[in-house]
């Protein structure tokens, strides 16, 4: 009985192996014997980018050439060398891109080039070049630069991301820890992760190498569209990449080329996700869709007779499963644009017409509002209830629902369950109010928070980066 066993197990393994290396069912996607033609012909298209950062800063400011706060020699120091004026510093960092256009149109991520003062462009045949900043969009870390080169360049094109299946073969091409035109490759591990990076997270995830330098550096699929900009990597594990989905992007590139920024949709509404609790409560058989907790006064969604308790399913005739969803194709939807939206009333099914609005800045904050990614700290309004129970007047504050680890927040002190009452000053009640009152810092300040804890109030002091 073992050896049939076995036998058995050796030819099970063994129609496996076949079935692999066949590339399994019909029409299935086969793993060529090698990405050295596929990658001769794209490396051209990719190009490495090295930025310097210049800071002022006074020798002796409010910390101490050692690095302390309030160091006792600061004041002996300060008079020891008399005035002097700022040093300045100069920072290097590298990362990647790809050319879009013959005429020299790059793209990268943002948090490469956003606090850049030069930019230098490096291309496979080795030619330099000096890059200038046409726009950028940190919601979803894209940049848009531009070069002047002689000739035209090689270029890449964008493919659909949605017919990407996870399982399928992509590859990667970038500077990884400044070693230049690096190849690596690997298979879609997953599709719609979000990772905290902000409210339109949709990424691509990868077990292709991704390191540091690979920022901004182009996913291929294997018939050389990129599908994919490689941004961000699991700190958690080793081998997990994250890619900004083609179809997201090429959007927000045209954007940015046409004006320099980008402009979204915005509906007036605040949302939240089903439970099994809230969605028989609504009448909702399954947990999708986004729930409409708050519609805000004179906003397009009120206009349409949106109402609070509204369970949205459907969107520009697309079905939404959850508050991410919604939120990213309601920003992706033109201004001025009319849409039909239905919605689940009472367990009936209403059909609505809504003009979608230009989302301001201020908006971005109060509507998509559960967080503040600069800072790593998760906000919400504090409810009543809880309000009634610390003590504080409905409406102050806003509540600490989470902290990043490792943050500007986390190294500041703050935790979960803080309500946060002012910064810098200033008396905080909204989502909106945080952008004001961040302003007020000047230069390298920390950010001053006045918090409620524990029954009682406290300051803190919070680095901006």
């Amino acid at each position: 009985m073992k050896r049939i066993l076995v036998k058995r197990g050796c030819f099970v393994a063994a129609a496996l192996a076949a079935f692999l290396l066949t590339g399994g069912a019909a029409g299935a996607e086969r793993r060529p014997d090698s990405f050295a033609d596929l990658v001769e012909r794209l490396k051209p298209t990719v190009v490495n980018i090295q930025v310097t950062i210049v800071r002022k800063k006074a020798p002796f400011g409010k910390r101490s050439p050692l690095g302390r706060k309030n160091d006792p020699f600061e004041e002996f120091l300060r008079r020891f060398s008399g005035d002097q004026p700022p040093r300045e510093f100069r920072n290097r960092a590298i990362g990647s891109g790809f050319v879009i256009s013959p005429d020299g149109y790059l793209v990268t991520n943002n948090h490469v080039v956003e606090k850049a003062t030069e930019i230098k462009v490096k291309l496979d045949s080795g030619e330099e070049f000096n890059a200038k900043l046409i726009g950028r969009d940190p919601k979803t870390d894209l940049a848009l630069l531009k070069i002047e080169p002689k000739k035209a360049l090689l270029y890449t094109e964008f493919g659909d991301s949605d017919a990407l299946r996870v399982g399928d073969w992509v590859v990667a091409i970038g500077n990884p820890f400044g070693l230049s035109h690096t190849v690596t490759a690997g298979i879609v591990s997953a599709k719609g992760r979000v990772i905290g990076q902000g409210p339109y997270d949709d990424f691509i995830q990868t077990d292709a190498s991704i390191n540091q330098g690979n920022s901004g550096g182009p996913l291929f699929n294997t018939r050389g569209e990129v599908v994919g900009i490689n941004t961000a990597i699991s700190a958690r594990g080793a081998g997990i990449g994250f890619a900004i989905p083609a179809n997201m992007a090429k959007k927000l590139i045209d954007q940015l080329r046409e004006t320099g920024s980008v402009v979204r949709g915005f509906l007036g509404v605040r949302i939240q996700n089903l439970n099994p609790q809230l969605a028989k409560r609504f009448g909702v058989s399954k947990t999708e869709g986004a729930l409409v907790s708050n519609v805000n006064q004179d906003s397009p969604a009120a206009r349409a007779g949106v109402k609070r308790g509204d369970v949205i399913i459907e969107f520009d005739g697309k079905h939404v499963r959850t508050t991410g969803e919604l939120v990213r194709r309601v920003g992706n939807t033109s201004v001025g644009k009319s849409v039909k939206m239905k919605v689940l009333r009472g367990g009936r099914e209403v059909t609505l017409a809504v003009k979608v609005g230009k989302l301001s800045e201020d908006r971005a904050a109060s509507t998509t509002g559960a967080s503040s990614h600069k800072l790593g700290v998760e906000l919400r309004p504090v409810p009543p209830a809880r309000a009634k129970e610390l003590g504080l007047p409905a409406g102050q504050g806003l509540l600490v629902a989470g902290v990043e680890p490792d943050s500007p927040a986390a190294r500041g002190g703050i935790r979960s369950g803080d309500v946060i009452l002012e910064i810098n000053g200033q008396a905080i009640s909204a989502m909106g109010d945080l952008s004001a009152a961040l302003a007020k810092t000047k230069g390298d300040e920390d950010h001053l928070f006045y918090l409620h804890r524990d029954k009682s109030n406290l300051y803190a002091s919070v680095p901006k980066g």
